[in-house]
């Protein structure tokens, strides 16, 4: 056993004198070496020089001038080496061979300066010999402090000159000066030996803890561009979705504006696609979703001298951004190559179909001043060739400017609408996803016009807030949406949707927190649901108004997340309680391996921020097992119910808490 202890003791301390071999702290520690082993020999060469110079009237020339001179060229040739290596890249192999051959150097170069100190010593006076062991003394450990980044090296001169030194100064000489100084050199060495340690294990930590938070932040930044990725392609046919096509817009218009030149939007629809859809089933719809996408993109990758910019918008709807100064005959070139391209049939396992497609343009300066403008041109482009040249292209024009102006009708008759007599208010449960309990209601708005009769939210919303009309339009359903609530168990919470021109107002939301306390109902029941468009709309003022809501108690989702334009900076700067999943992501969730990572990846995010996750557009048992499994804590979807009026709620309830019952029966059965 004692023989063990002792070959490990001489392990241990063998290994004292050796090169470490990670790269990573030899790395560190040639950068730190090359910069202070200059300063090494500079002391060591001016030393040596001085005492050279004391010496040369009173030791033969060959000590006091050919030995001085030879060490002084080795290590001044050793200098210029050091010194060219700060602009050398070099390989971990080559470093660590440099290393090591500086530690093989280092004991006959100590070794060296020792004897020819040595050899002066018996030749000067008492003044002389002094400076010869001040010199021998000062000299290393000036060497100790510039050699602490190579332990071992910093080790072995210690050893070379020090044990000599003190045996030579005390036990040879006699003097009880040089014996003092042998001593207090033997002691301050010890010292610096003992301060190179911590300080080489501080350096080691150093680095390794360096090369851990390298580690996490590649790590870090490989998860963020994944989740990147994810959020800027559509799941399906893998090209950019509509984040990512919005993104391009904005760039290309803002480029387009400072240079000059044009640019135009394009947006393209597949004509013949529900039937599609409709009679193979959606796994094939999606594999034809794929394939025209796929053709699309070639026909984009060739297309010049103009670049264009592709991606899916969402459905069978598909957006082109045309850069370059395009021109209409361009455009109508490249539509008619899309269409062409689009037209070709597709094979489905043994049936055969082809489609066609309708496509919009709208070209800046022509026909907007705005991005946003420019887009909803090309939008009713794609209209008006959907409803008169099918399977056309359109570009927007002075003509089709005329007719948008008809669409004013649904503007004029909201001003003239009676809000009390004419919207009505439908809901929709919010079920838990592991007790399927109903958790609350979602409040959706329906309008009734004598004239139009029944018009969708999609129309009279985005029309409300054109004409300043949404936020009296917001206060008159909310109140409606409170007193309804007011009815339901005290468990059940109320959800309702804000406008960004209701959380962005400059008056700020006064009128919503007084409606809510006149209502009666604890805001605590209450949760606001807020677009990621909101969000962005006005961030300063909507983080505001959330917070003035949070400190009601009212609760605050950010509704259709992965469809806006929000950062997650901004997600995480706002004091959310829950997390909406926009629809899109759930469709394919078991068939598509992408929607399932995102779906995943954002309850993740909402894991990490301790806000809870509800997804919408749940209309299947085998997509509620798997949004369970992922951790997603509420669902809304068909799969439930379809918004009900409020007088079916009551039913409604009463019918879950039979089927529940039930359930717990079979259960305990």
């Amino acid at each position: 056993m004692p023989a063990v202890d002792l070959k490990a003791h001489f392990t241990a301390a063998a290994r004292l004198f050796r090169v470490p071999t990670d790269p990573d702290l030899t790395r560190a520690q040639f950068d730190a070496f090359s910069k202070q082993i200059p300063l090494l020999y500079f002391i060591l060469i001016t030393n040596t020089i001085a005492v050279a110079y004391t010496y040369v009237p009173l030791a033969p020339a060959a000590l006091s001038m050919i030995v001085p001179a030879v060490l002084t060229a080795v290590t001044g040739l050793r200098t210029v080496w050091w010194l060219r290596q700060r602009h050398v890249v070099r390989s971990d192999a080559d470093i660590l061979r440099n290393l090591r051959l500086t530690n093989w150097i280092a004991a006959p170069i100590a070794a060296g300066f020792t004897a020819w100190s040595f050899a002066l010593y018996p030749y000067g006076d008492p003044f002389a010999k002094s400076q010869v062991a001040f010199y021998m003394a000062v000299t290393v450990i000036g060497c100790i402090f510039c050699l602490m980044h190579l332990r071992s090296a910093a080790l072995i001169v210690t050893l070379v000159v020090n044990v000599p030194y003190v045996l030579f100064y005390f036990v040879v000489t006699g003097e009880p000066t040089l014996k003092a100084m042998a001593i207090n050199n033997l002691l301050v060495s010890g010292a610096m030996v003992t301060v190179l340690f911590i300080y080489y294990r501080d350096f080691a930590d150093l680095v390794s803890n360096r090369k851990s938070l390298l580690m996490q932040q590649a790590a870090t930044q490989a998860l963020s561009d994944e989740n990147f990725r994810l959020a800027n392609l559509d799941s399906l046919t893998e090209l950019p979705n509509r984040r990512r096509f919005f993104a391009e817009l904005s760039s290309a218009f803002n480029d387009a504006e400072r240079r000059h030149v044009r640019v135009a939007v394009g947006i393209i629809d597949l004509d013949g696609f529900k039937p599609i859809n409709d009679n193979y089933g959606h796994s094939v719809g999606d594999r034809v979703l794929i394939e025209a996408g796929r053709r699309v993109r070639e026909v984009c990758e060739g297309f010049g001298p103009q670049r264009v910019e592709f991606a899916r918008l969402g459905g069978d709807e598909f957006g082109l951004v045309v850069c370059g100064d395009p021109e209409d005959v361009d455009l109508m070139r490249l539509g008619e190559r899309i269409g062409e391209r689009v037209k070709l049939p597709y094979q489905l396992d043994t049936a055969h179909t082809g489609l066609s497609c309708s496509i919009g343009f709208a070209l800046y300066p022509d026909s907007a001043t705005t991005s946003e403008a420019l887009y909803e041109c090309a939008d009713y482009s794609l209209y008006h060739a959907k409803r008169h040249l099918r399977g056309r292209t359109v570009i927007f024009s002075s003509e089709l400017e005329a007719e948008i102006r008809s669409r004013g009708v649904i503007e004029n008759l909201l001003r003239t609408s009676d809000f009390g007599a004419e919207m009505e208010l439908v809901f929709q449960p919010i079920v838990d996803a592991m007790s399927e309990h109903t958790a609350g209601f979602e409040t959706l708005a329906r309008w009734h016009n004598p004239r139009l009769g029944w018009v969708s939210p999609a129309d009279f919303i985005p029309a409300a807030e054109r004409i300043g009309l949404i936020r009296p339009l917001t206060q008159v359903l909310l109140a409606r949406a409170l007193a309804t609530a007011k009815t339901w168990p005290d468990h059940i919470r109320l959800s309702f949707n804000l406008s960004a021109h209701d959380v962005c107002a400059a008056e700020g939301i006064l009128p919503l927190i007084s409606i809510i306390e006149k209502s009666g109902l604890p805001p605590h029941r209450i949760d606001f649901e807020i677009t990621e468009t909101a969000v962005t709309f006005d961030f300063v003022r909507a983080q505001q108004s959330i917070a003035t809501l949070k400190a009601m108690g009212c609760g605050i989702s950010l509704d259709d997340f992965g469809t806006g334009y929000s950062s997650l900076s901004h997600v995480h700067r706002l004091p959310l309680d829950k997390l909406k999943i926009d629809r899109s992501f759930v469709a394919d969730i078991n068939e598509n391996p992408v929607s399932h990572k995102i779906i995943k990846s954002l309850t993740g995010l909402c894991d990490d921020m301790e806000i809870a996750c509800v997804v919408e557009g749940v209309e299947t048992r085998a997509q509620l097992d798997t949004l369970r499994r992922l951790g997603c804590d509420f669902i809304q979807g068909y799969y439930f119910a379809k918004p009900m009026p409020a007088a079916a709620i009551e039913d409604y309830l009463a019918k879950e808490r039979e089927r529940l019952d039930h359930g717990a029966a079979k259960v305990v059965a």
